[in-house]
Order: C-alpha cells, then sequence, then structure tokens
C-alpha cells in the first residue's frame, strides 16, 4: 500500500513530474515533496536520481519548474527528487515572521534546540526518509543517488554530501552558502536552530568540515553568478575554494560575470550541472 498521497501529476519530456505528500516520521508533520521520473521509470527500469534542494522561501515545486533540469534530466534518464524547505505549520512562535529563518528556511538540519527540535528535522528528512521513501515508491536507484542545491539549498548539498560521500555519489551546486558560521545567514539559523555551539556549527557548514578532513571522492561543481547581491556578505565561495585546496578536495569553482542569484542564473548552466551528475551516476 503506498504511503504517499498524488497531489498532481503532468506528463513532461517524455516522463511525469508529479508533487506528493505524505505523513513524515522525522518531522511529526504532513510533508511534501516533488519527483521527475523518467521515460525508462515510468517503464519500470530503475534509475539515478538527483535531489534538489532548494533556497530560501522555496517551496518542492520551487527547482522542479524555474531551473529546467527536467529537460535535462529526461535526456540523461535521470530522475529528480525536491523536498520542501521546511515543515510547514510547526507551530513554532516566530517561525513565519521572517523569510530567513523558520518556514522555508530549515536549513536542512536537525534542530537541537527547545522551540525547534521537535519538527525542525529537515536534515534527518533529507538523508534518510525521503530517500528511503522515493526509492520505496518509485523506479529510482538509490545506489545511484547525486545531490545539488541553490543558495541555502547549496549549503545543505555540500555538507550532506562531505559527511556522506558514501549515500551521496555525486555533488554540485548554485550560489551556495559557503562558510554560514560566519554568514548573516548561517549565523541568524544556527543561533536559532543550535545554539551559540560552534562545535556543533562546524558539522554543519561544508568550509569547516573541509579544514576538518571531510571529502568527497568526486569533483565538486560549485557555479556562481558574479553580479550575485549576496556574494562577498552571505556566500563567500572564496572560502570554500581555500578549504578545499588545502583538504586536496576537487573542487570546480566557475564565476559567471553579469550573473545573479536567481533562477535566471541557474537556467544557463543547469545543462554542465546535469552532465556532470550524469557522468559520475551513470558509471556506476
Amino acid at each position: 500500500m503506498s504511503r504517499i498521497t498524488t497531489l498532481e501529476e503532468h506528463a513532461s519530456c517524455g516522463g511525469r513530474v508529479g508533487f506528493y505528500s505524505h505523513p513524515s516520521e522525522s518531522l511529526g508533520l504532513e510533508a511534501r515533496f516533488g519527483v521527475f521520473l523518467p521515460e525508462r521509470a515510468l517503464a519500470g527500469e530503475r534509475v539515478p536520481v538527483i535531489h534538489l534542494l532548494a533556497g530560501l522561501t522555496c517551496t518542492q515545486e520551487t527547482f522542479l519548474v524555474k531551473s529546467n533540469a527536467v529537460r535535462f534530466a529526461a535526456h540523461h534518464g535521470i530522475a529528480l527528487v525536491a523536498p520542501d524547505t521546511s515543515p510547514r505549520g510547526a507551530g513554532v512562535a516566530g517561525e513565519d515572521d521572517a523569510y530567513d529563518l523558520g518556514t522555508g528556511a530549515g536549513f536542512y538540519l536537525d534542530a537541537t534546540t527547545p522551540a525547534w527540535r521537535r519538527h525542525y528535522r529537515m536534515g534527518t528528512y533529507v538523508s534518510h526518509e525521503l530517500p528511503e521513501l522515493t526509492q520505496a515508491e518509485f523506479a529510482i536507484d538509490g545506489a545511484r543517488r547525486g545531490i545539488m542545491g541553490h543558495s541555502m539549498g547549496g549549503h545543505g548539498a555540500l555538507v550532506h554530501a562531505l559527511r556522506a560521500p558514501q549515500a551521496w555519489k555525486s555533488v554540485s551546486a548554485f550560489a551556495p552558502i559557503c562558510h554560514p558560521a560566519v554568514a548573516p545567514w548561517g549565523k541568524k539559523a544556527f543561533t536559532a536552530y543550535l545554539e551559540p555551539d560552534r562545535a556543533t556549527w562546524a558539522r554543519h557548514d561544508a568550509t569547516l568540515l573541509l579544514e576538518a578532513g571531510h571529502t568527497h571522492p568526486t569533483e565538486i561543481l560549485v557555479d556562481q553568478g558574479g553580479s550575485d547581491k549576496f556574494l562577498h556578505d552571505q556566500l563567500r565561495p572564496e572560502l570554500l575554494a581555500a578549504a578545499a585546496g588545502a583538504a586536496g578536495q576537487d573542487l570546480r569553482l566557475r564565476v559567471h560575470q553579469r550573473y545573479d542569484h536567481s533562477y535566471w542564473f541557474i537556467q544557463s548552466f543547469i545543462a554542465d550541472h546535469l552532465d556532470h551528475h550524469a557522468t559520475i551516476l551513470n558509471a556506476l
């Protein structure tokens, strides 16, 4: 018996895009996610998958609708899975007061503070519950799984891949928050969700994970817009590059002049990211 409820499904690029909900054990609430299945998966063949982590204020629809990833995933025969960016309706005081904390801003971690820890467990949801659920419900090959994200989601993709490279076989990011422990967005979220415990913060910061010796066996692809208004105070890709160099991590960091933080930027280079993941996942 299926554990998910179908909200809507649409034919797209020879395959199918669907949006679904289910009662989440990790979050203790109903959760929503999106899935693209290429034609081969609809025929029952298990295919590789990339999990797409969106940024602040986004939902399970944003990456699938706005990035143009579906067209290139269809070309490569790869599935896509897109979670929501936070629990919804957790009832935490202040969770809807700001765009960068609470609703739409789960930061893909498990909160430890009393106010947030009951429902804000996006770390466990992304790393365990959602992959296991989608592998059981759809023709997805869990042994060939990659992760990609944008902004807050780029932070999440890098952290999850560095902490569990055996689970996430390929990784890339658009404009990630590279060192959240020193960025205003990150410091605000980490203080609320994790308390002012810098040792705990370090486990959720890609730059600090690299400095601690966590690496990924494949090349990490990161694209950044040179005209991104968040580049110098929030994103800090130069710090990630320095940490990767010191750790011996293969990192391809590309800065594209004139491009900003929007999905127009992502659309412009999404084909390269699908090529990057497909080269790794289809070789497994």
